[in-house]
């Protein structure tokens, strides 16, 4: 598996998106941005917990090569517990978390597991297919819907105020059954991620891949220039950062969300890019 990725934060702010390439295991994860106005209940942050969750998936990996994707996902989340060193509290609502998308490749198939709103994207030899975790989505519709409205445009009191709501009316259903999982400190999460396994020869092999965080996968899903395989071959043909500027070009021209609403004018933007090898692969 070839691997190449970008990963650009929103302007001014520190990255919550992190990426971790192994030479059999790509992830792509997406932290949660906590609005300023709401406690977390912890004293470290969102982007400390991304990056201790790529290392302990790292680390996990390293020591259980063989176990689940969901097993590794559980077990790094169980290890962050230790490292917050007793000082935050890890029951609060709040609790710094992040979206897992990951791909790893073995003897004739590859592995995948999507947890919450960061899209996987899978070429199998030619037949496009998009894996997403519809669960956030189906909660707070209310509060969703007035986001997607555009009433308000982006950056307005008015505006944040309905983020805000929305983010409220979400926490309840984190990490309980009936709403929706992420990683953060409850390991049971890793267990009720979307998992599934596609060939890596004959003739519906997997071919290519592209793993994203929501603000790369806005070039499709909110900006609309490009469909899902329009996307992988512009990840193929111009590299991974290529999606990010694209997605960059059509949030200046739009910073209102007056064409486009959506929650920020910007958002952490990571898009990964992997070719599989085929040698020896075909019918």
């Amino acid at each position: 598996m070839q691997v190449s990725f970008a990963t650009e934060p929103t302007p001014g702010v520190v990255n919550e998106d992190y990426v971790l390439a192994l030479p059999e295991l790509v992830c792509v994860l997406d932290g949660v941005t906590a609005p300023a106005e709401l406690e977390t209940g912890c004293v470290h942050g969102t982007p400390w917990y991304v990056r201790r969750l790529a290392t302990r998936l790292a680390l996990a990996h390293a020591a259980g090569p063989a176990d689940t994707l969901c097993d590794l996902v559980s077990t790094a989340i169980a290890e962050i517990r230790t490292d917050h060193q007793g000082l935050c509290d890890l029951s609060h609502p709040g609790t710094p978390s992040s979206t897992v998308c990951m791909l790893r490749t073995t003897t004739g198939r590859a592995d995948w597991l999507v947890l919450s709103d960061s899209p996987l994207v899978l070429d199998r030899a030619g037949v496009v297919e998009v894996v997403t975790d519809h669960r956030l989505r189906q909660t707070s519709a209310r509060e969703r819907e007035a986001v997607a409205a555009g009433t308000a445009p982006v950056g307005t009191a008015e505006h944040r105020a309905q983020v805000l709501a929305l983010v409220e009316a979400q926490r309840p259903y984190r990490n309980q059954p009936g709403g929706y999982w992420l990683a953060a400190a409850i390991p049971e999460a890793g267990q009720h991620a979307v998992t599934g396994s596609v060939p890596t020869i004959g003739r519906e092999r997997l071919t290519r891949a592209a793993l994203l965080s929501d603000g790369a996968s806005r070039a499709v899903d909110v900006f609309g220039l490009y469909g899902w395989s329009g996307l992988l071959d512009r990840a193929q043909t111009a590299g991974p950062a290529s999606v990010i500027s694209d997605v960059r070009t059509a949030e200046a021209l739009d910073p209102r969300g007056d064409r486009h609403p959506r929650g920020k004018a910007h958002d952490d933007a990571t898009a990964a890019f992997a070719i599989l090898d085929t040698q020896g692969g075909r019918p």
